[in-house]
Formats: C-alpha cells, structure tokens, sequence
C-alpha cells in the first residue's frame, strides 16, 4: 500500500526511471539473469550510490549499489526495478543485504515473478520493518526482461523470428542469392539483437546452405559500452532432425558452445552437445524444444532460419514477436518468399500481428510485431 505524499510519489517515479536506465546496461550480459537496476539514497535523499546486475553469479544491483552507498544507506531509501530475490541461489539474498544496511525504505518496481522470490522479498523486508512501496514503473521494469518473465510464468523462452526481406517480401533470389539484401546497417542492428539473446536458433537447411558462425562479431556490432571481455556468446541452437549435418561446420568447429538438436530416439554420435527432442511426423516437435530450452533457462531466443522453419514455428504457436527488416528492393514473383506456412482456407485462420515498433537502419526499415494468435 502506498502511503508517501504526493511529492514523494513523484521523485519515486524519477529514481526508478533512473534505475531502469541503469538496467539497461546489463542488457547483454545478465543471461539467464534478470536485468535489475538499484539506486540508494540516503536519510536526506540524496544519491548515496547505484549499481546494476552485470553477470550471472556476480553480485546483484541491489549489492553494487550498497557497497557504494556504505554506511550512507542507514535510513536511507532503496529503488530495485524487481524484487530484492529471498532465498540463496549462486549469491546471498539481496532482501536480507538491504535489511542489514539498515535502510527504511525499499521502492520496487515490480514483483518478482521468480516463484522461488514472488512476494517472499517483499515480506522479508517487512518483517524487517521497513517500508515497502511497490508497482513504480511496473510496465517499464518489465520491459527489461520479457524473456525471464514469460519463461518463468510458462516455462517457455521468448521467441522472436528475424527476417530480412525485400519490398515485395522475398528473401532471396530463386537461385537462393540472397547477400547481401538488408544494409550494413541492418546488419549492425542484428549483432545487437544477438548479443541480447541467450541463445540463437536455425536449422539443418540455413546450416548447410550457409554455413554460418551465428556469433556475436564485436566489430560490427560496435558496442558502446560493454561492461565485461570477452563479449558473452549465446548459445547457438541447431535443428537437425535426421542427423545430417557433417561435423565441420563452423558451428561445430569454432570452439563456442552449440547444441545440436536431434529426433528421438537417435542421437548422433559427434562430440557435439546433443538434445533428443521428441518427432512430429518428420519434423521436431517445436513446443517440447521450447520446454527442453526454458529448462536449460533460456529466456530470449534469436531465430535466424529459412521460411520452413519461420514458418513451422509460427504454425507451432511459438513465436512472440517478428523482427522484419525490410530492404527498399524488388526481388519479382520468382524470388523466394518469407515464411512457409499452411495454405489458409478463411482469413480468420491467419496469424495477426500488432505493430509495436519501427525505425530506419540505414536505407531500411526495421519493423517489429508482437504475435497476438
């Protein structure tokens, strides 16, 4: 229950903002992590100190930022954009940290939706009688990490379909050319989006035909302000249903980690991490993929494939969000189109998308929609 003044409620809103944007530093690193933000005032509210979760078994925000602060934190006010977690996992709980400082305030953005942690932090620091004001800035905290949410509420990671296509919605010539359609700066944008990710998908027919690394390369991504070194790679995360693929692809021979994903009951035998996944008909069973991969606590999944697995998993129901940049080219009738999917007989059986973002990456446009059915 909220009971601070007006004024108070105010500046609540703008320490947390300030703690959201600390968040967002952590964006490519905090895998499986939550990305958290923390700001510390002290007695006079004042800034005392402030800090972010970096990586996964490394201290939390809530620590960095008391550590700062030190002995400024007594009877000072705490903004964490999630729950202080309450129970041990690779560090000590954070709600047991902030009622030993001894701070007499604690603003959160939003419960942690972690069963181990929801509600738990909360009641532990009440316990500790602290005040507690929680729902600042909820939607904006959750913004953070949809990925950690939705695996957490369903088990599942978040899965978004890259595309890079033309005008006329093609991605690549009939001959299969398809280098480069998108821009440089299309390009840039996707190293983003794959550093974000805990893992990036793609199939036996990409692989083959491609031959791709799938890495976060640094220098093209060009980032700003990247907290660790080496840059973390995501897990890369092949689909090869009927044990096809020959062991010297890059993916296989650069040294960074990839899961090969293989049909029941037989596995190849390559020293190559397999995951026997249960068959549809001759295809991989996508939902119980996506299961095997939220309990190896992947959050975020990166799809970078061909339109039969784009399509297969959107006729799976597993896809989020569409990530389209689309190139101000005409590729004609002949050229290869976006997504595989089941012909439709009604309109109503089509997928319908929600346009929740667009922007220009060079000569392009990137369009981004979340998956409503």
């Amino acid at each position: 229950m909220k009971t601070t003044s007006a004024v108070s409620i105010s500046q609540d809103y703008a320490w947390m903002a300030k703690a959201i944007r600390l968040a967002v530093q952590g964006q490519f690193t905090t895998s499986p992590n939550p990305r958290v933000g923390c700001i510390i005032l002290d007695s006079d509210g004042d800034l005392a100190g402030q800090g972010y979760h970096i990586q996964a078994g490394t201290p939390h925000a809530e620590v960095h930022a008391l550590r700062e602060a030190g002995d400024k934190a007594r009877g000072g006010t705490a903004y964490v954009t999630l729950e202080p977690c309450s129970h041990f996992g690779r560090t000590p709980p954070c709600a047991d940290a902030l009622v030993e400082a001894g701070v007499s305030r604690v603003v959160i953005a939003m419960t942690d939706p972690n069963p181990q942690v929801s509600g738990r932090g909360i009641k532990k620091l009440q316990d500790a009688g602290i005040d507690v004001v929680s729902d600042i800035l909820a939607a904006e905290s959750a913004a953070l990490n949809p990925g950690f949410i939705k695996r957490m509420v369903s088990g599942k990671p978040r899965v978004t379909v890259k595309l890079g296509i033309s005008l006329d919605g093609k991605i690549a010539l009939s001959n299969g050319v398809s280098q480069w359609i998108t821009s440089a700066e299309s390009r840039r944008d996707v190293q983003l989006h794959r550093a974000a990710s805990c893992a990036i998908l793609t199939g036996s027919g990409t692989a083959l035909a491609d031959n791709p690394s799938l890495l976060v390369r640094e220098n093209e991504a060009n980032f700003s302000d990247y907290p660790v070194s080496p840059v973390r790679q995501p897990l890369r995360v092949v689909i090869d249903s009927h044990n096809r693929l020959p062991d010297d692809l890059q993916l296989f021979t650069d040294g960074h980690k990839t899961l090969r994903v293989t049909g029941l009951p037989v596995a190849p035998q390559t020293s190559v991490p397999a995951l026997a996944v249960s068959m549809r008909g001759n295809y991989i069973d996508l939902s119980q993929l996506m299961e095997k991969l939220g309990e190896r606590q992947i959050n975020d999944v990166w799809v970078e494939a061909g339109p039969g697995l784009a399509g297969a998993l959107f006729t799976a129901g597993e896809v989020d969000r569409l990530v389209v940049y689309q190139a101000p080219k005409l590729l004609g009738d002949k050229a290869q189109s976006m997504l595989t999917l089941d012909e439709f007989v009604s309109l109503d059986e089509t997928p319908v998308l929600s346009l929740t973002d667009v922007r220009q990456t060079g000569p392009d446009i990137r369009l981004s929609y979340d998956i409503i059915k």
